[in-house]
């Protein structure tokens, strides 16, 4: 399953994440900035269940909250 959604930060910016489930509970998230070439992006070897998008969301908050 992959799964992608674009979101409006308070500041303003605009946030693509993406989440894709890999083989034994694993997932593969993203996040990319509108209008950036970086892309955080993480591979979590023990997700367990599927992940929701407030929990993806929340695992780039700090990154994301930088100016």
């Amino acid at each position: 399953m992959c799964n992608e959604w674009i979101k409006t930060l308070e500041d303003g910016k605009k946030v693509k994440f993406t989440y894709q489930e890999l083989p034994e509970e694993g997932a593969f998230i993203t996040a990319q900035l509108a209008g950036n070439e970086v892309v955080y992006s993480v591979v979590l070897t023990k997700a367990g269940n599927a992940l929701s998008r407030e929990d993806v969301e929340s695992h780039f908050a700090c990154e994301l909250s930088k100016k």
